[in-house]
């Protein structure tokens, strides 16, 4: 078989599979099967770009980066619902319809709180989707939407020459919390609830983001269904599925109002069971004949209504705040509360979030409380009722010191959170070992977390510096492992002991002590030893540092734990130092932004360059930025360079520039 052939079967096969195991959920292959398949796909389109097809899943991993997003004028306005917030408010709805159409059957539908999109198929293959923006106009996130697994790439059957479509695209239970917890290990911000994630998400001009957030989708509508020759919205519904695309979960048809009323107040009893977020419930007429007969305000059709949820809440006793200590370090207070049942589940715990939100609602222990579920996924304490103190409860301060190691805890600036900083807390340590083994850090290969989570069960190792000491028959032994693999380990290990001060500057997990700011770190000092003993006023002075790092820095090394670690990372012929380089001063003084592809260089390579040649690279243009560095498909930054009469050069002139120095 040729190439062009091999690529076209492969991606036949893999669309397949993705849609057996992403929609139907329901596969027939191992990973390892997919994987392999998926590899050999890569490589065929790698040697043949153009031979690669447009619907081909590699597309699914993302990875192009755009300068910002097209408006897109929709085709078919996308609108807005009326909300209703109760059943007579939906029963004066439907009086309005049967005015005018007479009995009417609906379909009644989940109403997914997430971000409404628009997808559209030439002649089977997805081309283009946009977000919903004002209705009339969105933004262009093709690149983004088709990271999304459960976007079909390709239709199956009998499909239209051309097909567009609705969706809502949302982010499920078990994805947010991943995402979160991905944050929180790197001390990122957490979202607020998974519709903020979803949107955020799809809103990344980097595709790859995207990818790598877990994003699904439902679609809910064919926007050109009359032309099509539907007459009725259900069975558009039975076509999108046919076509691949997971449609809206459990929809009813409804001989009338009360029967959507029912379908209403039962799917409001289990939705906190559905894995995924919901509002509400969307009401529509079936008929197409009678939506167009029935027609849209000016803000929204006649033919539906959204039917909004009230918030649950319910009163149940405090019974004690705990502390629990995250992997970075903070302590988060929680509530253990009398048990109640909320939103389809059994609550007993709710975040406190920190001292500052238990103060504000003057929260005591053994509080009659009023707890929700924000998002109506995170359970949470609204207010404390003091008309029903009886005087036995007492209210509650912070710990001192970390309750699972005993070491000082430190306040954050302004004191909203407190952190617990030894390198040494239990809490602490899965994550700080993965971390001090990553990439980007020590780079100590194959050492991934559950790995990190065999070695610590086993009693293998209890700080960073206890990697380098491994004893290779008792890392074999583990399961899973064997001489081979316990080999490679440890002489990866031994490898990364001659990493630069940068890497271990950066896997030691100083708060806002990351790869850039350890790299200039290590350039300024060139040893640890130099870099501890510096006072606050000198490390505030330096450039990506500043006074709020400089002072994580002398907690960092003030401690006893931190010490101790940097002394058996000594001993054991771990390097502490980093040749300072020589810098150019070609481009002393300057800003340069880079824009759009460059013809030889990576974004990372001429960023390495201007550095080492004296200059410093920004994000943004302004009026401080001296050189806007355009590439092919430059975007807003070099219209924004225009307008400000910034110098815009090519990549050849920035090499000559530096070349002129050498």
């Amino acid at each position: 078989m040729d190439a062009a052939g091999e690529i076209r079967a492969l991606t036949d096969k893999l669309l397949y599979h993705a849609e057996k195991y992403y929609t139907e959920d329901a596969p027939e292959i191992s990973d390892f099967e997919y994987d392999t398949m998926m590899r050999r796909l890569r490589e065929l389109e790698a040697a043949h770009p153009e031979l690669a097809l447009p619907e081909s899943p590699t597309r699914r991993i993302g990875g192009r980066i755009l300068e910002g997003f097209a408006p897109v004028r929709h085709e078919y306005p996308m609108e807005s619902l009326t909300d209703v917030f109760s059943f007579d408010e939906l029963r004066e709805f439907d009086g309005r319809v049967r005015a005018a159409l007479g009995p009417t059957v609906y379909v009644a539908e989940h109403k997914i709180d997430g971000l409404s999109v628009s997808l559209t198929y030439e002649n089977g293959v997805f081309t283009a989707g946009a977000t919903r923006g004002d209705g009339i106009t969105g933004e262009d996130v093709t690149e983004n939407l088709r990271t999304v697994r459960s976007v079909p790439l390709r239709l199956r059957g009998d499909f239209p020459p051309r097909l567009v479509v609705r969706g809502e695209v949302y982010m499920s239970e078990a994805s947010f919390a991943a995402l979160n917890a991905r944050r929180e290990a790197a001390e990122e911000p957490l979202f607020a609830n998974p519709r903020n994630a979803a949107a955020g998400s799809l809103r990344q001009l980097d595709s790859s983001v995207a990818a790598e957030r877990g994003l699904d989708i439902f679609v809910f509508n064919v926007q050109n269904a009359a032309e099509l020759g539907m007459t009725r919205h259900s069975e558009s519904l039975a076509r999108l599925a046919g076509w691949g695309f997971t449609v809206s979960p459990d929809y009813r048809v409804c001989a009338d109002i009360e029967e959507a009323v029912a379908y209403i107040s039962a799917l409001g009893e289990r939705r906190g069971e559905l894995g995924f977020g919901i509002d509400g419930a969307v009401v529509k007429v079936d008929s197409l004949a009678g939506r167009a007969a029935l027609g849209s305000t000016a803000k929204a059709p006649r033919w539906a209504a959204a039917y909004k949820y009230p918030p649950e809440e319910k009163q149940t006793r405090l019974l004690d705040i705990v502390v629990n200590v995250g992997r970075t370090g903070v302590l988060t207070p929680n509530a253990v509360l009398e048990p109640v049942r909320l939103a389809g589940t059994t609550v007993s715990r709710a975040t406190l979030h920190n001292q500052g939100n238990i103060d504000a609602k003057d929260i005591r222990v053994g509080d009659l409380v009023t707890v929700r579920k924000a998002g109506e996924i995170i359970p949470e304490i609204l207010r404390a009722d003091p008309s029903a103190r009886t005087g036995a409860e007492r209210p509650w301060r912070m710990p001192e010191t970390c309750p699972v190691c005993g070491g000082p805890v430190f306040p954050d600036e302004g004191g909203a959170a407190y952190r617990c900083l030894s390198a040494s807390c239990p809490a602490q340590l899965a994550r700080n070992l993965h971390h001090f083994a990553s990439r980007e850090a020590m780079d100590i290969e194959g050492l991934g977390p559950a790995l990190t989570e065999s070695l610590l069960a086993a009693g293998l190792v209890s700080s960073p510096a206890d990697l380098f000491r491994l004893d290779p028959s008792a890392v074999a032994a583990l399961d899973g492992m064997g001489e081979k693999s316990a080999a490679k380990l440890t002489a990866a290990a031994e490898r990364a002991k001659a990493r630069p001060l940068s890497r271990l500057l950066a896997a030691l997990g100083i708060r806002q002590v990351g790869v850039k700011a350890a790299e200039v770190l290590a350039e300024e000092f060139g040893s640890l030893d130099a870099l501890a003993a510096a006072d606050p006023e000198r490390l505030a002075a330096i450039p990506d540092v500043g006074p709020v790092t400089a002072q994580y820095l002398r907690e960092w090394f003030s401690l006893s734990s931190s010490r101790a670690l940097i002394e058996d990372l000594r001993s054991l012929g771990v390097n502490l130092t980093q040749e300072r380089t020589v810098r150019g001063t070609a481009l002393a003084g300057q800003t340069l932004v880079l824009t759009g592809t460059l013809p030889t260089l990576s974004r990372s390579e001429a960023s390495a360059l201007i550095v080492r040649h004296g200059g410093k690279v920004s994000g943004s243009v302004s009026k401080k930025t001296s050189t806007v560095v355009a590439g092919e498909d430059a975007g807003s930054k070099l219209t924004r360079a225009r307008e400000l009469g910034v110098e815009v050069i090519d990549e050849a002139e920035l090499l000559r520039r530096c070349a002129a120095e050498a």
